[in-house]
């Protein structure tokens, strides 16, 4: 492994490294690159000392010392080589270029380029070329037309994985505009917008027959993405099929590979049109459609290997922090390991993944009598509130997340029999009639989740 236009290799964090001069170069290169700490110039690993001190360390350079922010658009992970801990920083391409060190500002001592293995400083004709081309469009940079959002649900979700959002936090996140106005990113964010995200299925191979139309909008693109990942998982059942004296059981998609690319959809999206990505499921395929095709500067093949331009930067860092995003590049490669190449359509305006079902999803005219006691989908009232349950929800969040009206059938049907099978749990089980009652799913549950 030898240093090149998208890899840098450094022996050790020390307060002489210019640590912060590469991770600029490579946010102003058009497909970002990664950083290995821990191994020499000539890729002899010798691995890091303090692990945790070191990447606590460079989150803090990076995120302090560079402009414009760069939250978002790197990533710090734990990699072992040859038995050694090494620290491996991933750095997409900004969209905001030119990104400078903010000691010396938009210069050639502050902005950097890289030219193959090297790091150069960049011309000052480059950078105000860049800076006249800038991203002025982005969703961080919009104003929303509300400055009168709420946004309890997006501090549920950060209170799940223990973070408290103090009164700095639209800051913090970057939820406002330069100018202290709440931005377009706090308006996808806050608990109520006009965002509309539809999930339709088609009785059979073409658009002719709309059989189902749910529609998961209006409320935080976080609840907004679980509650469509929730619905697709109940279109995903496990099949059974009994040949002989073997069992198979098979799902239509790959659960990983999918859900990676709904949350891609999402987080890649193109907002700035106004339009969300949406998704459709048909008797052979599911296609799932976003808004903006590869982003200026990224070459197919580096769009599949992995390297990152996010589209929405404060979307991504906020998808990070919920752990709804692994790290930065993994989603694409994810989905390659289930999904060939030719199931990502381009067009100028539009990315589709189109990935086909393992078998017939509805039943058609060609498909034989014989086959239907032979497939057995799993789908009972129980095992849709399992898929549905995420952290602690009230009833009314359960019922949004299964898309059910009667509150009455919800309880007899689906509630009901998963406390009695001790799937869910009250988290005020001493008050079962509490106003502020809500459901968790017990270790059992979890258990069951995590085969399904």
């Amino acid at each position: 492994m030898l240093e090149n236009n998208h890899l840098e290799f450094k022996e050790k964090l020390t307060a002489e490294l210019d640590l912060e001069k590469v991770v600029v170069a490579f946010l102003n290169a058009p497909e970002g690159g990664f950083i290995y700490i821990g191994i020499t110039d000539n890729g002899r690993v010798v691995g890091v000392d303090d692990l945790d001190g070191d990447m606590l360390k460079i989150k803090d350079r990076i995120k302090n010392n560079i402009f414009p922010s760069v939250m978002g658009l790197f990533d710090i992970i734990h990699e072992v080589k040859d038995d050694k801990n090494v620290i491996k920083i991933i750095v997409a391409s900004g969209s905001e270029k030119p990104y400078f060190k903010k000691k010396y500002g938009m210069t050639d001592k502050g902005c950097f380029m890289r030219i193959g293995p090297s790091v150069e400083p960049m011309p000052q004709q480059t950078i105000e070329k860049l800076f006249s081309t800038r991203t002025k469009h982005s969703i961080g940079k919009i104003k929303s037309n509300r400055q009168d959002l709420s946004f309890e649900q997006l501090r549920i979700y950060y209170e799940e994985k223990g973070t408290l959002l103090n009164s700095n936090f639209k800051s913090n996140l970057e939820l406002l505009t330069p100018e202290g106005h709440l931005n377009y990113a706090a308006y996808l964010l806050a608990d109520t917008n006009n965002i509309s995200i539809k999930v339709a299925k088609y009785q059979d191979t073409t658009r002719v027959d709309l059989i189902e139309s749910n529609e998961y909008g209006y409320v935080s693109l976080i609840k907004a993405l679980k509650n469509v990942l929730n619905k697709i998982n109940l279109e995903n059942k496990t099949l059974t099929k009994i040949t002989g004296k073997e069992r198979e059981e098979k799902r239509p998609w790959e659960e990983r590979a999918l859900r990676e690319a709904i949350i891609n959809a999402f987080v890649h999206n193109d907002y700035t049109t106004e339009l969300a990505p949406k998704f459709e499921i048909f008797s052979d395929r599911i296609e799932i459609t976003s808004n903006g095709s590869l982003p200026y500067g990224l070459k197919l093949e580096e769009f599949f290997e992995g390297f990152s331009v996010p589209r929405n930067k404060e979307l991504m860092r906020i998808f990070k922090d919920l752990d709804l995003v692994e790290q930065l590049g993994s989603g694409i490669p994810r989905i390659l390991k289930s999904y060939s190449r030719d199931c990502f359509r381009f067009t100028d305006n539009f990315l589709r993944m189109v990935f086909p079902s393992s078998f017939p999803l509805v039943a058609t005219p060609e498909a034989t009598p014989e086959a239907t006691p032979e497939a057995t989908p799993e789908a009972t009232p129980e095992a849709a509130l399992l898929m549905a349950c995420e952290g602690e929800m009230s009833r009314d969040e359960l019922l949004e997340a299964l898309n059910l009206k009667d509150k009455e059938h919800f309880r007899k049907a689906y509630l009901a029999p998963a406390l009695d099978n001790k799937i869910i749990e009250m988290t005020i089980p001493d008050k079962p009639s509490s106003p502020k009652q809500k459901y968790r799913l017990t270790e059992k549950g979890k258990r069951l989740k995590v085969k399904k």
